[in-house]
């Protein structure tokens, strides 16, 4: 009996650390939610709101349904500038981070950029 009791703690240790993992990562991607609400805050209080409804939609399609941008697959001989304007700035500015980039970061930068 006492075998057993060990086994169940030690499963739910495990299950424990997963747990706490799993919503280190949920806060996380929050905060990185919580940036990106700011940043869309920010540019319809500045009048960018309405330009950026102009501009074309980007074809997308949904994967599992949930909508993903189309970009073109990767064939010899085409390069990052196939991809689309948005998609290269973002690679510009992950090639130019001094470290790993984190979401954060490269929302932030395409924050300034845009201002």
């Amino acid at each position: 009996m006492l075998e057993r009791i060990a086994a169940r703690r030690a499963g739910l240790e495990l299950l424990e650390e997963e747990l706490v993992k799993q919503l280190a990562d949920v806060r996380v991607e929050r905060d990185e939610l919580v940036v990106a609400e700011r940043v869309v805050q920010r540019i319809s209080e500045q009048g960018f709101g309405e330009y950026l409804s102009l501009a074309p939609a980007p074809p997308e399609v949904q994967v599992g349904g949930r909508p993903v941008l189309l970009i073109p697959a990767r064939t010899a001989g085409l390069g990052p500038d196939s991809l689309p304007a948005g998609y290269q700035r973002i690679l510009t500015i992950v090639r130019d981070a001094a470290g790993p980039a984190t979401v954060r970061a490269v929302g932030e930068e395409l924050f300034t950029i845009a201002f």
